[in-house]
């Protein structure tokens, strides 16, 4: 399979597309205002302990308290006492009056490492589990094991590798070995765990010079982690519109994977590279709320707080088999399609996905077998249930920061992120209601009405319009003022010289 890695860099953002066979699987942007969260460690305070939720509220200096479930608490990163021996943090010890279960104390301090971003209301995730990554290895400190990567198949090297973490591993520390350490030697290995332990001493010396709340350590951004994690020797090249960029790439890979740097190429040409590769046109089509499927068929995505549920239509297709048949064809399709959404959306959380009806067993199994093999692809860990006798698969998708559609777009201020605004005829209704409490106490018999040209229309067009109705039902005068900067489920009352807002006073 033909993979590659495109990288848009405008003043404004930075977009970084990862293609498979041509086809966009993931995407990611880089805001200013939207800075990557996820492997930041912070020196925190304890603000709140709730044993029924079996969890606590870390203060660790933003807006938002984060969320620290006593199962991601490991005691040797906790209590105040601080003695670095061999590793250690903090003293191995657990203050006393703990014994009831409750690992942590209100004011206790902690050092947490954010595991999933805010989302919407929800503070940060942490854990004290505390790991830092680098290009072919993961430092654990506080532990003694060395894991290498499942993706790693061959047993020959596993055992090689093994062999080589165990002989470098520093005591008290723990190693985990990349995917992209496959073949290579001790000194790559060795070079990569001195960074990572020069890393954790400037972190330890800031954490002992300050009070909490404070960000010790800062993970590496987006377009860093993408070229640490992704840029390995299955990707064929890595394209780059910007030279300063490009140079910078190209320096990094030197030192790390020298066989690599010939593969990062810069993107010359009058066409923006996202056009080049035709990019642009796959986000505009599958970031929408309607996916087109090549068949005919088609998918309706929609997010809410809790979910994400996701339809499956036949659309136009026809078919020529029986219903059945017909129905998994749409659905096999249906399944390799969502696979790739999740990925390039980034969708986590609960997922229920509802298919097109199909009665035999076997193509149930079918389906439930072809979407598993799909989602294999994913670096997000994910785990769905078979196909229910509704025809619908429920599933969970690793989750670390908000869907790629709140990144990029705001709510709509008409409607408030519901897709929906309200009608016309409740509009007016509303207005209706509002006249009648108006009139029942007394209010002047003119008055000036400011609702969205769009609602004007609607209320004046006509001989029997609604706002003559209005004056002949309530006996009153209405100056209509057309606001366009007013959305179309407003309206403001005022009194007939403009003077005051009467809105207010009379609203249901």
């Amino acid at each position: 399979m033909d993979k590659s890695i495109v990288i848009n860099v405008s003043l404004g953002e930075t977009r970084i597309a990862i293609l498979e066979s041509k086809t966009l699987v993931e995407l990611y942007y880089e805001l200013p205002e939207q800075e990557r969260m996820v492997g930041d460690i912070y020196y925190g305070k304890v603000a709140k302990v709730l044993k029924g939720l079996q969890a606590s509220f870390v203060d660790i200096g933003h807006k938002q308290d984060a969320f620290l479930h006593f199962s991601d608490t490991d005691e040797r990163f906790l209590g105040n006492d601080f003695h670095l021996k061999k590793g250690d943090i903090f003293a191995k010890s657990v203050q006393p009056g703990r014994s009831d279960g409750v690992p942590l104390n209100r004011g206790d301090k902690v050092l947490v490492q954010i595991t999933k971003e805010p989302i919407s209301q929800k503070g940060a995730r942490v854990t004290t589990n505390i790991s830092l990554a680098g290009r072919y290895l993961v430092l654990v400190p506080n532990d003694n094991v060395v894991g290498v990567s499942r993706k790693i198949l061959n047993r020959r090297e596993k055992f090689r590798l093994k062999k080589i973490g165990r002989t470098i591993r520093p005591d008290k520390f723990g190693l985990v070995i990349r995917t992209v350490a496959e073949g290579k030697d001790e000194e790559s290995l060795k070079a990569d765990l001195d960074s990572l332990m020069k890393k954790w001493e400037q972190m330890l010396k800031k954490m002992y010079s300050i009070n909490p709340p404070a960000l010790v350590y800062k993970e590496v951004g987006m377009l860093s982690s993408v070229i640490r994690d992704l840029f390995t020797s299955d990707i064929q090249k890595l394209i780059v519109d910007n030279k300063k960029m490009f140079k910078e790439i190209a320096k990094y890979m030197k030192e790390v994977s020298p066989q690599l740097v010939d593969r990062v190429i810069l993107h010359q040409k009058k066409t923006p590279v996202f056009d080049e590769f035709a990019i642009e046109a796959q986000i505009n089509r599958s970031l929408s709320r309607k996916v087109w499927l090549k068949s005919g068929g088609y998918l309706f995505i929609d997010h809410t707080e809790a979910l994400t549920a996701i339809d499956v239509n036949s659309g136009r297709f026809t078919g020529r088999s029986n219903h059945d048949a017909n129905s998994l064809k749409m659905n096999l399709e249906a399944a390799r399609e969502i696979a790739r959404q999740l990925r390039l959306r980034d969708i986590g959380g609960i997922i229920i996905v509802d298919f097109i009806d199909m009665v035999d067993p076997k193509n149930k199994q079918k389906l439930y077998e072809e979407f598993k093999n799909e989602l294999r692809r994913d670096r997000a860990q994910a785990n769905i249930t078979p196909v229910s006798e509704f025809g619908i698969i429920e599933m969970t998708r690793e989750r670390v920061r908000p869907a790629l559609l709140f990144s990029i777009s705001e709510p709509c201020p008409a409607c408030v992120g519901t897709g929906r605004i309200i009608s016309k005829t409740t509009i007016t209704a509303r207005i209706e209601r509002w006249i009648k409490r108006y009139r029942s106490e007394g209010g002047d018999r003119s008055v000036q009405l400011v609702v969205h040209p769009e609602l004007a229309k609607f209320i004046t067009t006509g001989y029997r319009s609604l706002i003559r109705r209005f004056s002949w039902s309530y006996w009153m005068r209405f100056k209509i003022i057309s606001d366009e900067n007013i959305s179309m489920d407003e309206f403001r009352f005022l009194d007939k010289m403009g003077g005051d807002d009467l809105t207010d006073k009379y609203i249901s």
